[in-house]
Formats: structure tokens, C-alpha cells, sequence
């Protein structure tokens, strides 16, 4: 079985296997990879660097828990800007986002919203805050609407919220 990706590469069993040890073990040893794959510790390897240099695997990361940090209330918020000089909103709000410790990702979508935003505050008074100083204040921004995330899952593993 061969999975398309972009580009015109494919990715084969081997490397799918990799990946999806990856996706639940992004810390795991290249010994450990080549024994999840059936291959020597020198293909899995150079299969990983591989995945890299094509840019199926174009980084690593830490899941951090929020709660660990006194963060305890997440979430997403749907923001729908102005009409009128659109490209022009949507740069300037996607700068002010990126800009925020509180917003953990953000995503220029299609649809009902122009943006969902997910973050991470201490509690609902500081998300209140958040939503009325740095989403509604801002001068592109035409509505918000807040959903509160109870739990949620993060690609191949599930993380709670907790």
C-alpha cells in the first residue's frame, strides 16, 4: 500500500510505519523506530531523513499540558472580521494574534468565521478579558463567538485536557 502525498512522492509501508510511531513517540530512540518498522537501525535512519528532507516530517515538538501550567480554561474562539479592505484585516489580525502568549494556535479558515483562534488562560475571568481587550477590541474584528474546550485529542494520540 503506497499513501500519495504533495509533491508527487509517496510514502510506502515502511515509511508509514514510521510515521505513525513518530505521531504517538516523537522522542522515540532510531533503534526503537527500526524495531516499530521491521528494518535495520541504518534504513530507519535514513528513512527518517529522508521523510525530513522532503518535507513530510518538517519538525518536533513538546505537547505541553496547560493545566500543568495554570492554565485551565481552553478555548477556541471564532472570529469573524469587518468587511471592507479584506487583505488588509486579515494581515493585521493575524499579526495581533501571533502576537498574544495566550493564543496557542491560530487558523485562517473558510466558512461561517475568517478565524478560530484556540487559547489558554488561567480562568474564565481572564478568558472574558482576552476576549473583550484582545478579540473584540481589535479594530478589524466584527464578532466573536467562544466555545469552551472540555477535552480534546491530538492527531494519532489522544491527550486529555487534564
Amino acid at each position: 500500500m503506497t499513501a500519495r502525498i504533495r509533491n508527487d512522492a509517496s510514502i510506502d509501508e515502511t515509511d508509514a510505519r514510521i510515521l505513525g510511531l513518530l505521531r504517538e513517540r516523537g522522542r522515540a530512540t532510531n533503534r526503537q523506530i527500526a524495531a516499530q518498522a521491521g528494518v535495520a537501525e541504518a534504513t530507519a535512519h535514513a528513512r527518517v531523513r529522508g521523510l525530513e528532507e522532503r518535507g513530510v516530517i518538517v519538525g518536533y515538538e513538546a505537547v505541553v499540558s496547560q493545566r500543568a501550567l495554570g492554565l485551565d480554561i481552553q478555548a477556541l474562539i471564532g472570529v469573524t472580521l469587518r468587511p471592507g479592505a479584506r487583505q488588509t484585516s486579515i494581515a493585521s489580525f493575524s499579526a495581533h494574534v501571533r502576537s498574544l502568549t495566550e493564543v496557542t494556535q491560530a487558523f485562517f479558515v473558510g466558512g461561517v468565521d475568517d478565524f478560530i483562534v484556540h487559547v489558554a488562560v488561567a480562568d474564565s475571568t481572564e478568558l472574558r478579558r482576552f476576549i473583550v481587550d484582545q478579540m473584540s477590541g481589535h479594530a478589524s474584528v466584527a464578532s466573536t463567538r467562544t466555545s469552551i474546550i472540555f477535552e480534546y485529542t491530538r492527531n494519532a494520540s489522544a491527550s486529555s485536557f487534564s
